[in-house]
């Protein structure tokens, strides 16, 4: 049930209606009508542009249109009011019965309420994470990570078929210097005393792989030359690299359909292929690009190169995919990598990048677009930085990693649970404030702890109740007295467990699922205000001593709004609390 599609409908049947009547001209398109919570809850239940969107085409009065919709909507038995505000806004409000309606629906459903069909099963690829293989997690990777497992279960559950995927970046340098820096630990292993050159990685967590590589090993590899070793020990460091992000994903409960390799798309004809899917339809070409911004004349040399002409797809300039060398650029895998998600016949594509990549966004929308010729879309969405404070100052330094705070020290510190909620109390393209302590304090200011709160409550209500030998079972709850709830404070409560579908498939559209923690923090304070309210009103309290039928109303509001919380902490990845130490 989504009572606001539920309305829009009637809106939409009675706007057909008066074009039958002859009160609407022939033609016009109703798709941008809209109804939506109103901006003042004061103004109304519900409210609809329709007058507004409907004014110009229908050359008509704005006005003129609502009054007449006003009159046909007031007909229906779930509208009590339908006013004309200002130039043509029209407010609805709906009767008691049609609110109370929600918390049956909402425990019959049980946390499928809210589960949209909007997706229609359509096949929609995520990657996110994407870290390159060359140690653990840090804590700029895990944003990217909770935001993007956060997306890929709200797609979920709007209905898409979603693929979660990590792009494995072991096919260029950095591959090499990880093995460069695992074989010093190989030496290292084996007693000799190393140094770590700038550029290599020094840090503690190459010496269990410098350890592995000895016991597998021996000492075959000690003073051979750099073509003997550099191969196995790039892949064996990368194994366990791998290993190693692996297990910090698990530790924040994220699991990966796929991990894909950039090193398989080497030497196999994968890129070749995708560069001639671009050239047949003639976007590459022999050219020469203008200097990068900013490079003074003497600083550039003009190579002439083999181009994709990206701009066809709107990029801002053509963009180089085999250097004037022969080798390939970096754009050229991704392109392939790209080539390879649309063969597999994803409809849609999304990919979560770290803000330092803000300037490949367009020519990877473009790269996509010209091989599906416009067919796929890709959306990127760029994580902005995050940055951890302990005991009011920023956090930096990690002793195992030696140069950055690991995933696991975050994890260490907060717990999952608490890491995933935080990281998700920001839109992704803005920066984020993490403070270690705040995330543990049990405020209001803290909404992890102020949603979670929220739940444990009610199920320590729910607990009680039984205790007092009141069935307070969903199947009972289902069957109370709704009409008792009835109270403006428990209808507001009721309102906001309304809008969750709509929440849902907003956020699902805009790919955006941090709009889940802000509607579950709207939706824990109604229910703390509420529970405040039965300490000086007793016909609120939950449990109402002496009134069996108002107790299992109110209990029923209680029960929906843990239904919700659970279902969106769900989305989030979040384990929702029944209990709080």
């Amino acid at each position: 049930m989504n009572l606001f599609t539920d309305i829009h409908s009637l809106v939409i049947e009675n706007l057909t209606a008066m074009v039958a009547d002859g009160a609407l001209p022939d033609g016009l398109d109703f798709a941008n009508v809209a109804v939506e919570p109103p901006r003042d809850a004061a103004h109304g239940d519900m409210a609809t542009n329709a007058a507004m969107v409907l004014a110009k085409p229908a050359k008509m009065k704005p006005r003129d249109i609502a009054d007449t919709l006003a009159a046909k909507l007031a007909e229906d038995a779930r509208i009590t009011e339908a006013s004309v505000a200002g130039p043509g806004f029209l407010n609805l409000r709906l009767a008691d019965g049609v609110w109370q309606s929600v918390l049956g629906t909402v425990l019959a459903g049980g946390e499928a309420y809210g589960r949209s069909t909007m997706g229609q099963n359509k096949r929609v690829n995520v990657e996110y994470v994407s870290a390159n293989p060359t140690g653990p997690l840090h804590v700029g990777h895990t944003r990217g990570a909770v935001f993007g497992d956060a997306l890929a279960s709200l797609l979920d559950y709007a209905g898409y078929d979603v693929t979660r995927e990590y792009y494995i970046n072991d096919g260029g340098a950095q591959v090499d210097v990880l093995a460069r820096s695992a074989y010093l630990r190989y030496l290292e292993a084996h007693g000799q005393t190393v140094e770590f050159p700038d550029g290599t990685y020094p840090a503690d967590y190459l010496k269990p792989v410098g350890e592995a590589l000895k016991a597998t090993y021996g000492d075959a590899y000690i003073d051979q030359p750099e073509d003997a070793w550099l191969e196995t020990f790039r892949l064996f460091a990368t194994d366990e690299m791998m290993k190693l992000i692996r297990e910090d994903l698990a530790l924040l409960g994220i699991e990966m359909d796929v991990f894909y390799s950039e090193k398989s798309l080497y030497g196999t004809g994968r890129i070749e292929a995708a560069l001639e899917e671009l050239k047949a339809k003639g976007l590459v070409y022999r050219g020469v690009l203008e200097p990068p911004k900013g490079k003074k004349p003497d600083d550039w040399e003009a190579r002439e190169q083999t181009l994709f002409k990206s701009t066809d797809h709107g990029d801002d300039v053509d963009r180089a995919v085999m250097k004037s060398d022969g080798s390939w650029t970096y754009f050229a895998p991704d392109i392939a990598y790209h080539y390879d998600k649309v063969s597999r016949g994803f409809d849609e594509l999304i990919d979560v990048f770290g803000a330092d990549h803000g300037g490949y966004v367009k020519r990877m929308k473009a790269a996509v677009s010209a091989l599906s010729d416009g067919r796929v879309p890709l959306d990127v969405k760029l994580c902005q930085l995050v940055k951890l404070f302990k005991d009011g100052a920023e956090f930096k330094m990690s002793k195992r990693a030696g140069t950055f705070v690991t995933l696991r020290d975050v994890v260490d510190a907060v717990g999952a649970d608490v890491t995933r909620f935080m990281l998700l109390t920001r839109k992704n393209d803005q920066g984020l404030d993490f403070d270690l302590d705040k995330a543990l304090e049990q405020s209001k200011d803290n909404p992890v702890f102020y949603v979670q709160y929220a739940n444990a409550r009610i199920c320590s209500t729910l607990r009680k109740a039984a205790e007092q030998g009141v069935a307070a079972s969903d199947e009972t709850l289902s069957a109370a007295d709704l009409t008792l709830v009835s109270d403006p404070t428990q209808l507001a409560v009721i309102k906001k467990l309304a809008e969750w579908p709509r929440l849902v498939e907003i956020a699902a559209r805009t790919n955006e699922p941090h709009r889940v923690a802000f509607y579950l923090y709207d939706l824990a304070s109604e229910l703390h205000g509420l529970y405040h309210l039965g300490k000086s009103n007793q016909s609120l309290r939950f449990v109402n001593e002496g009134d069996h039928s108002a107790t299992h109303a109110n209990l029923a509001l209680a029960r929906a709004v843990s239904v919700v919380i659970s279902a969106g902490l769900g989305i989030l990845g979040v384990k929702p609390a029944e209990e709080m130490r």
